[in-house]
């Protein structure tokens, strides 16, 4: 039982680093030894609204989009 509310104890410090945006969703899910897949899940599921604002967005989005443009190229 000590161990299960150490393991919620992990999860709640690491989704409030997560929200404060702190870590990645990378570290986020590395930390806590699961797929992106999963952390992703586990952040909707309660709720957690991802610290990016919609410029962080675009940039992201136009970095992907040389990167895939760029693959092609070669």
């Amino acid at each position: 039982m000590a161990r299960e509310l150490m393991d919620y104890g992990w999860v709640f410090l690491m989704l409030r680093d997560y929200r404060a945006g702190r870590v990645s969703l990378g570290t986020f899910a590395h930390k806590l030894d699961v797929p992106l897949s999963e952390a992703i899940d586990l952040l909707a599921e309660l709720g957690v609204r991802s610290p990016l604002e919609y410029d962080d967005y675009l940039k992201g989005l136009s970095t992907a989009t040389a990167f895939v443009k760029g693959s092609k190229a070669g």
